[in-house]
């Protein structure tokens, strides 16, 4: 197994949105949250299986995520917003509210 640079966009999902009727701490949104989903060639690449676990890192910190494979560009993957992505972001918001949490260069390291 290896690691690999990626481009992670956080953002919030359509399911993430119904789920937040059922609550923050359901046993659905925790799963939706602390998975990422990249194309099935990049997890290949670096000897990940649908359903192991990586850590994600950025230069602000780390958080660990049950990954899966799903119609995403190569070079990409996909995290909805949630505890362990803000654990990845800094504080800096642009004077918007929100910090940067697209387009970020993280590695990707298979547990």
């Amino acid at each position: 197994m290896s690691s690999k640079r990626f481009v992670l966009n956080a953002a919030r999902s359509s399911r993430q949105g119904a789920l937040i009727n059922v609550g923050k701490d359901s046993d659905e949104y925790q799963e939706l949250t602390n998975s990422m989903t990249m194309a099935a060639e990049d997890m290949a690449e670096i000897g990940l299986a649908e359903g192991q676990f990586a850590i994600v890192r950025t230069e602000f910190g780390e958080a660990r995520f049950k990954c899966q494979s799903g119609k995403i560009p190569l070079g990409m993957i996909f995290i909805a917003y949630g505890p362990p992505t803000c654990r990845l972001m800094g504080g800096d918001t642009d004077g918007t509210g929100m910090p940067t949490s697209k387009g970020w260069q993280v590695e990707v390291v298979p547990e």
